[in-house]
């Protein structure tokens, strides 16, 4: 009898994620966008916006009976490296699988951005200021898979994914290009990209773009 089923490799159990455990991440982060819309005031920035997202994860959460993870709030992460109270950044959702609890380093990444059509200020920080930070290993590092959720406040979303997909590709290269996969019901599209680390490991992460439109009256860029 195998000691390791098919989704989790060797090496670091703990930073892995099942066909199963990537589908409730998904369905969990698409549900509570939706739900989190309502709540969502015009011009609203980044961080609140991903609070009220992240409760209503943690509602849908609820009413699904779910007790096999935890939502948690913004994830502070410490420079180990010293004993200085270094924070190297702050991942603006996070989950834990049972699997996972025990040790710190093994978590759910979920990067938090806005983006859209034209938006190229936007689109340009979904990048540098959310992607990178999986490749340089400040988030998710030696984690099989992170997650980018893209709050789109300006349709159409092809133009969207068209932009930072460019960016991609002129930023890690041809490898880094994404791969549309089946969108939820909820989703405006989900896409997969596979990344190469500084320490020469492979992660793979998720783009959901979700619908943000009815919150864009007021477009900040900061």
């Amino acid at each position: 009898m195998p000691l390791l089923t098919p989704d989790v490799p060797f090496g670091q159990p703990a930073f892995a994620l099942s066909a199963d455990q990537i589908a409730t991440v998904l369905d969990l982060v698409c549900r509570g966008a939706q739900e989190a819309q309502p709540d969502i005031a015009s011009g609203m920035l980044e961080v609140p916006t991903s609070i009220v997202v992240r409760k209503a994860m943690r509602r849908v959460k609820k009413t699904l009976e779910l007790t096999n993870l935890e939502i948690r709030g913004e994830h502070e992460l410490e420079n180990m490296a010293t004993t200085d109270a270094d924070i190297l950044g702050r991942i603006d959702i996070t989950l834990k699988f049972l699997h996972q609890f025990g040790n710190e380093d093994a978590y759910v990444a979920i990067e938090c951005k806005r983006v859209g059509a034209s938006l190229s200020d936007l689109n340009a920080k979904y990048v540098s200021n959310g992607v990178d930070r999986f490749v340089t290993g400040q988030y998710g590092s030696d984690h099989e898979w992170g997650f980018m959720l893209g709050y789109v406040l300006a349709l159409p979303v092809q133009d969207v994914v068209s932009a930072i997909d460019h960016r991609l590709e002129k930023a890690y290269g041809t490898a880094a290009k994404l791969t549309p996969e089946v969108a939820h019901a909820l989703s405006l599209a989900i896409l997969d990209g596979v990344l190469t680390q500084k320490n020469g490991h492979a992660i793979r992460l998720k783009h959901i773009f979700v619908d943000m439109t009815s919150a864009a009256a007021t477009l900040l860029t900061v």
